[in-house]
């Protein structure tokens, strides 16, 4: 027997005043980030909302760059994204992540695919996996570091993209390491040219006030145009 339809009175129906809002918002974030399903995106956003930790959202538009036979998902906007998501902590939980990867409507293959490039067990260094997403790209080691820039950088978009150099130096090492090509020599010798003309522009780079890490001497920081 059908259960009968519940009915309603006006005084019942509370519709919080800040709901149209929220729907706006929802909208201008479906709008920038273009999920590919928007349920399982949707699902992820509200439950981020819900909790109060960042959302899964691009800060803007990004125009498609990959081909359909190489096309896995992923963009340098989407592990922004991730990054906002979990650098607050040095390390990141592997099933939390793949939880966020998978609210952004990334295939499950390509995260297990990046994990094989430095298998770990349970959790994993956040900065490494950036690296290795920033990696998986395509390109060179130098568009790697490029994309790693671009993420890290406090400058506004379309600035130079400045890093501290101890935070770009960790990354190539880590990078190279993975490389049988690339011999230690190789990279400290790099790393070594870069740490001097990094110096040799003191004067170009930002008071130690308007840095993320101030702690570090200006003269570390480092554009992305270098590279």
């Amino acid at each position: 027997m059908p259960l009968p339809d519940t009915m309603f009175c006006a005084q019942q129906i509370h519709i919080p005043p800040e709901l149209p809002d929220i729907l706006k918002q929802f909208t201008k974030a479906a709008i920038r980030t273009q999920p590919v399903d928007v349920l399982q995106w949707s699902a992820g956003y509200f439950s981020a909302l819900s909790r109060g930790d960042p959302l899964p959202v691009k800060d803007r538009i990004e125009m498609p760059v990959a081909t359909q036979k190489t096309d896995t998902g992923l963009t340098q906007g989407l592990l922004k994204v991730l990054h906002k998501q979990c650098s607050h902590k040095q390390f990141v939980e592997l099933k939390d992540l793949e939880k966020k990867w998978k609210n952004l409507c990334l295939p499950v293959e390509k995260f297990r695919a990046i994990l094989e490039l430095d298998p770990c067990d349970d959790k994993m260094e956040w900065i490494k996996f950036l690296a290795l997403g920033c990696s998986s790209l395509g390109g060179t080691l130098n568009t790697a570091m490029k994309n790693v820039c671009e993420i890290l950088t406090a400058d506004p978009e379309g600035g130079p993209a400045r890093i501290p150099f101890d935070t770009f130096s960790l990354i190539y090492q880590y990078l190279a390491s993975l490389d049988p090509e690339i011999s230690a020599s190789e990279t400290e010798t790099y790393l070594a040219t870069l740490r001097e003309k990094s110096r040799s522009h003191c004067s170009h780079l930002p008071t130690r006030s308007s840095l993320p890490y101030p702690t570090m001497h200006p003269s570390t920081h480092l554009p992305s145009a270098w590279f």
